[in-house]
């Protein structure tokens, strides 16, 4: 599996097999600060991205194909940052290598004013 070229000034990676993906996944995770997972042309993901790049925020992207076996294989993937397996939503954010959560849980905590100091905690901002 070969990662893509960068599209514009993000970090992008795709992915045609689950292990593979898989360990690219917690590789980009444990490389940047911010990553955004998910599936390949999910508008979600892009709201998720659009978020923090509106934030001065450049999350590195994994994206996964549309298979349902990948899609299995995805959202089965040890999280990083957590001693146990569990279901991952897709898409899923990774501030500083830990898991933040879904979209609902990205705009939860930018209403509530939560997010920017996570995000300059995890050095991905420097304001």
């Amino acid at each position: 599996m070969a990662p893509e070229s960068p599209s514009s000034s993000s970090a992008s990676s795709s992915s045609s097999s689950g292990g593979e993906g898989a360990g690219v996944m917690q590789r980009m995770v444990a490389e940047n600060p911010v990553v955004v997972v998910g599936r390949r042309g999910c508008c979600m993901c892009y709201v998720a991205r659009r978020l923090l790049l509106g934030l001065g925020v450049n999350p590195a992207v994994c994206e996964f194909e549309e298979t349902a076996a990948e899609a299995d294989r995805v959202v089965d993937v040890e999280v990083p940052g957590g001693d146990l397996r569990r279901p991952m939503t897709l898409p899923a954010v990774f501030v500083g290598g830990r898991l933040l959560g879904g979209l609902d849980r990205l705009v939860a905590v930018h209403i509530t004013g939560e997010l920017v100091p996570i995000l300059k905690e995890a050095g991905a901002l420097w304001l």
